[in-house]
């Protein structure tokens, strides 16, 4: 029995939404009998609150959770989120340094300040340490602060401490193949990292589907879906000015629901309402209303900014188990590839409301190309999105099999 302790800060507890990768992994490594713990922050990034333990509803998982205290933040970019991680970090230290040595510490990148000390932790102990790469930090924040030079000073030391983290660390694992060669690109004490898309069980999202199959949608609309964050990285102003293109063309028989909350939603809202188009805001759902909803779409549409630093992103893995052909802004090769390997639906310039709109048009033009491509793109889930086939290959890397 080998003690684990997974380091990630951004992740859901017992009882909050969502479709989290490490309670999965803890579940997993729990069942084949090791002792887990999961250290996370007492403030919910999603929902910008704190949490309350509630001890009924951390019974009911096989492994120890700990919650460490954060100040907290209003806004994904600021310097109180700056201070707020550098506190979690903090405490962090201090717990590691209280806490029996684990066999092996499993730690989410970013946040930076957490990992940096996790790093700093194993390497001093010996310990096993082991990363999952789930954004590029400070790259990802540079895309907001667009200053030459300016941005590089800014984040240099958030840099310094992220190279420090891929370096040291005795395995790399990723989200995407973008993120492990990012990691090993200054990373010499491992032969090779792996990338295990973030995924969903399909099995889990059959069952969901089988059962929610009762929402009326009337037989004359087509229903494009967005899923996820409302924020700087996502460039949703894109698919609503193609929306209004269309409509001013004729075509008014189109819904766009984006289910999903953030930052920029009041923004978005008005915006939706300026371009005189159908938009329905759901906010954020429980992974079963998502389901729910998103079976019922034609289209899905994965509009990111122009220079974003994401890969391959949750909300696509849940696009495939729909089996919905995708409208790709990313301008990432990986799913880009993915998409024109797969046939899985049909890629798009960046930031072109006249192209997004073209492409579009030509999927609701063209209903078997658009079933086949939704086809494809189920396969995709099949082969690529599986937690039931990829998350055993993260497990056994974790426990050096």
């Amino acid at each position: 029995m080998k003690d684990i302790l997974i380091v990630a800060h951004f992740t859901q507890t017992p009882g909050e939404k969502g479709n989290g990768r490490f309670h999965y992994i803890a579940n997993l490594l729990a069942l084949e009998g090791h002792k887990i713990e999961i250290v996370t922050t007492n403030f919910s990034h999603d929902c910008k609150m704190h949490r309350e333990f509630q001890q009924g509803l951390f019974e009911q998982v096989d492994y120890k959770i700990a919650m460490l205290e954060e100040p907290g933040y209003k806004k994904n970019v600021s310097l109180k989120r700056i201070y707020s991680h550098y506190t979690f970090g903090k405490n962090l230290k201090k717990y590691l340094d209280k806490r029996v040595k684990p066999d092996v510490i499993y730690c989410a990148v970013p946040s930076i300040d957490a990992a940096y000390i996790a790093a700093e932790y194993a390497n001093r102990n010996g310990i096993n340490f082991i990363i999952d790469v789930q954004d590029i930090w400070p790259e990802a924040f540079k895309m907001v602060f667009k200053l030459p030079f300016i941005s590089d000073l800014l984040f240099f030391p958030m840099m310094k401490k992220a190279n420090y983290v891929y370096r040291v660390a005795n395995k790399v694992i990723a989200v995407s193949e973008t993120y492990v060669k990012r990691a090993m690109d200054v990373n010499s004490k491992c032969q090779k990292g792996i990338s295990v898309f973030l995924g969903t069980e399909l099995t889990y999202f059959d069952h969901l589907a089988n059962k929610c199959r009762n929402i009326m949608k009337p037989m004359n609309e087509v229903w494009l879906a967005y899923i996820g964050t409302l924020g700087h990285s996502y460039d949703l102003t894109s698919i609503m000015d193609a929306l209004h293109l269309l409509k001013e063309k004729g075509y008014s028989n189109f819904k766009f629901i984006i289910m999903g909350d953030g930052p920029l939603k009041q923004r978005f809202i008005q915006y939706a309402r300026e371009k005189k188009i159908r938009c329905e805001f759901t906010g954020m759902l429980d992974y079963s209303e998502m389901v729910s909803k998103l079976i019922q779409c034609d289209i899905a549409v994965n509009p990111i900014a122009k220079g974003a630093a994401g890969s391959i992103i949750n909300k696509v893995g849940d696009y495939a188990a729909a089996g919905l052909p995708v409208i790709n802004t990313q301008e990432c090769h990986e799913y880009r590839d993915l998409i024109t390997n797969y046939s899985a639906g049909i890629n798009c310039e960046n930031g072109n409301p006249e192209d997004i709109a073209e492409k579009i048009l030509f999927l609701f033009q063209n209903e078997n190309n658009r079933r086949e491509m939704g086809r494809n793109n189920r396969v995709l889930a099949e082969e690529k999105f599986d937690r039931g086939k990829t998350y055993p290959t993260l497990v056994a890397t974790i426990l050096g099999e």
